[in-house]
């Protein structure tokens, strides 16, 4: 079991020490070798000299998604070729692919961050873990292998997708822990259900991430599936997930605050928000040797919790974004982000699937808002219940939560395409 005292135990005021120390090095090393880094720098009229403490991290230029675009493929990197030896990347479906590379060192850290995610979620070499995270570019897949093999537990490499498969093997070799996301483990519930075959099924827990998942998400896993649903974050310009998990309390998800200094910031003004505040996570690299990143702006909207957790881990927890910046929608003016409607649809309860789809259009310079829902086998041949009734009872909580009119259509069970990865949930033909 990858539980080591020393750092998730470790007193606030030594961690502090630990982090200064690590950015002090870090910032010198990469004003030496990265081009854009050194160029920011010194525009603000900051030098490494000036960098004495993790306090003096503000002082420091934010970097951004778009750089790595600009600066394809390895611009960014801090080692030479010869000493990178993995690289990962972004799907690329629009402009360029992020790419990231990791040294040795580098994996080793990540394989520890999942480790101590893996074991914080009960994982030991007891462990039958199917991971059905995808492989290749994406680091879901990949990063979960190393960590499994690292605490010794009877890994099943599966990947994503092939959902007939993937219930044959959880039964047949008898799977204890499942990896992916979380509407994929919503969408396994659904046809392990239609299989008959839930009393075969011997899951206990399941470790869930690459997309944004709700309480309510979370306690409809749990309840379909029958296990503890625990979040992993990460993101493949820091390092994939790892970056933080969450403990058997699951009231947030402690940060590897060893490897990685967490900021909240105001989205808009880049001002550093006091503790407790709810704005844009960032995140610097305190260890990150091929491909490490000072203030990288997440676009992730959450917030920080400081007071200890009773599991007894020191580092602070972040709370689950609530959404990005970036895919927040602004729909006559309103803010609208996806997590706020899909937390109104769970409620709702068996009378609707937890598939949905959001389409927001632009006719007449007027912007349109239409949701597809799926109704459940139940309510669809139930010959009392109205379907007019139900979807005005949905379209009249949206208002109350979104402050905004929306069109709620109720569609056939089925109808809605699944998703074997990140779920696409909105589709904004404003931008077409």
């Amino acid at each position: 079991m990858i539980y080591n005292p020393q750092i998730e135990q470790m007193p606030r005021d030594e961690l502090k020490k630990l982090q200064s120390a690590l950015l002090i090095k870090q910032v010198e090393r990469m004003y030496e070798r990265v081009e854009c880094f050194r160029n920011r720098m010194d525009l603000n009229g900051v030098k490494p000299s000036h960098i004495k403490s993790i306090d003096d991290l503000h002082l420091l230029p934010f970097s951004y998604k778009k750089d790595l675009r600009d600066y394809y493929p390895y611009g960014l990197f801090a080692e030479p070729m010869e000493n990178i030896v993995r690289l990962h990347a972004s799907s690329g479906t629009t402009g360029k692919q992020i790419v990231v590379g990791y040294t040795r060192n580098d994996l080793d850290n990540w394989s520890g961050t999942i480790a101590r995610s893996l074991s914080a979620a009960g994982a030991d070499k007891n462990t039958f873990l199917q991971n059905a995270f995808g492989y290749g570019f994406f680091t879901g897949g990949l990063g979960i292998h190393d960590g499994a093999t690292k605490i010794g537990a009877t890994l099943i490499p599966i990947a994503a997708g092939n959902t007939q498969r993937q219930i044959t093997t959880m039964v047949d070799f008898g799977s204890t822990m499942i990896t992916c996301t979380p509407s994929y483990a919503m969408y396994l519930a659904e046809a392990i259900e239609e299989m008959g075959v839930r009393d075969k099924i011997k899951l206990k827990a399941g470790i869930f991430g690459a997309e944004p998942w709700s309480e309510d998400m979370r306690h409809a896993i749990e309840s379909k599936l029958g296990i503890k649903a625990y979040d992993i974050y990460g993101l493949s310009e820091i390092q994939g997930p790892g970056v933080a998990y969450e403990c058997e309390y699951q009231c947030g998800m402690h940060i590897c605050e060893d490897l990685f200094v967490a900021e909240i910031i105001d989205p808009d003004t880049g001002e550093v928000l006091p503790e407790g505040s709810t704005g844009e996570l960032v995140f610097t690299t305190l260890a990150k040797e091929g491909f490490p990143v000072i203030r990288y702006r997440t676009r992730d909207i959450c917030s920080l919790i400081y007071e200890p957790c009773r599991c007894g881990r020191t580092h602070i927890r972040m709370n689950k974004p609530t959404g990005r910046s970036d895919d927040m929608l602004i729909i006559r003016g309103v803010n609208v982000f996806p997590s706020q409607i899909e937390e109104v649809l769970l409620k709702v309860g068996g009378d609707i699937t937890p598939n949905y789809q959001i389409i927001v259009d632009r006719v007449n310079n007027t912007d349109t808002f239409d949701i597809n829902v799926e109704m459940s086998d139940a309510f669809l041949h139930d010959e009392v219940r109205s379907i007019e009734r139900l979807e005005k009872s949905i379209v009249d909580e949206l208002r109350s939560v979104l402050g905004i009119g929306v069109k709620v259509h109720l569609v056939n069970p089925k109808s809605i395409t699944r998703s074997e990865g990140k779920a696409k949930r909105v589709i904004d033909n404003r931008k077409i």
